[in-house]
């Protein structure tokens, strides 16, 4: 019964607003997810499902601690623990820490708790810790993509904005990847409006010819490229850090049962080290009596 109540409550506004956490820590939700639908998480029991429902909807920087989201809702904090570790299994949640610059200008470590609508395997979230983020292929479930891109929407509207601009449909598909690059080292659409409207000749006998030249001649310069996140990742259950392909399933091999191996091999018995003398002082004096025997 409350696994229904809950799942009705969180596709609805909630009264009493979700607690946030202190800035800087909370939810964070992963990069490149499906869009949303009913059936984002029909593969989870009732209570994960209607747990991650929740969460899904909460914003960026959410509390999501156990202690606070058993005050909202109606789960205890072992139910809740045991439901996000399953979530962190499905591949939907993962915990670790940030490397970030701080406001004083040294840096820090930062708590973080990532939550993906759409479920993740452990290679993706390996990746993401590496700022390495791997592209979801297209949605094939939710129809086509819209064919026109921002760039091609841009350049079709300069002919209402500045009729002398006015281009045709195959001009503006032919235009559009050049105005993807100035996308691409930072530019706005008022940056690529401003060149190409701006001191225009009187008049324009080939709208397509400067509008060519102009994204070419100042394309802006390329923005250095950005380091990647400094990241790791926390066994769910131990909190201990380590490499992701030690955690799978963000569990590490102590808190599922695996046998630790041994960090140091045992010491040599002293009858083993005397017999490795004896043979090392035995191969030096063969070696002294063949260079004199020459």
């Amino acid at each position: 019964m409350a696994d229904a109540k809950l799942s009705a409550a969180s596709l609805s506004a909630h009264a009493t607003p979700h607690p946030m956490a202190n800035p800087g820590y909370g939810k964070r939700s992963a990069p490149d997810q499906l869009r949303r639908t009913n059936h984002d998480f029909a593969h989870l029991p009732p209570r994960e499902a209607a747990i991650a429902a929740y969460l899904d909807r909460l914003p960026d920087g959410a509390d999501i601690s156990v202690k606070t989201l058993a005050k909202q809702l109606p789960y205890g904090q072992c139910a809740l623990r045991t439901a996000l570790n399953n979530l962190q299994r499905a591949g939907h949640l993962r915990r670790g820490r940030e490397h970030i610059a701080s406001d004083s200008g040294g840096t820090r470590w930062i708590t973080r708790s990532w939550f993906s609508r759409t479920a993740r395997d452990d290679t993706w979230w390996a990746a993401f810790t590496r700022g390495d983020v791997p592209q979801e292929p297209p949605d094939a479930d939710h129809g086509p993509r819209p064919t026109r891109s921002r760039a091609h929407i841009l350049l079709a509207a300069l002919g209402r904005e500045t009729p002398a601009l006015s281009l045709s449909e195959a001009e503006c598909a032919r235009l559009a990847p050049l105005v993807t690059d100035w996308y691409a080292r930072g530019a706005t659409d008022a940056d690529v409006r401003h060149a190409l409207t701006t001191g225009l000749p009187t008049p324009v006998h080939h709208p397509a010819g400067l509008i060519q030249n102009r994204l070419t001649t100042k394309l802006p310069p390329e923005r250095p490229t950005p380091r990647p996140p400094l990241r790791i990742l926390e066994c769910a259950k131990c909190r201990v850090p380590g490499r992701p392909a030690a955690l799978p399933g963000g569990i590490c091999g102590a808190c599922r049962g695996e046998r630790a191996p041994d960090r140091h091999p045992a010491p040599l018995q002293a009858s083993a080290i005397h017999a490795r003398a004896a043979e090392i002082r035995a191969a030096m004096s063969l070696r002294r009596h063949e260079r004199t025997s020459v």
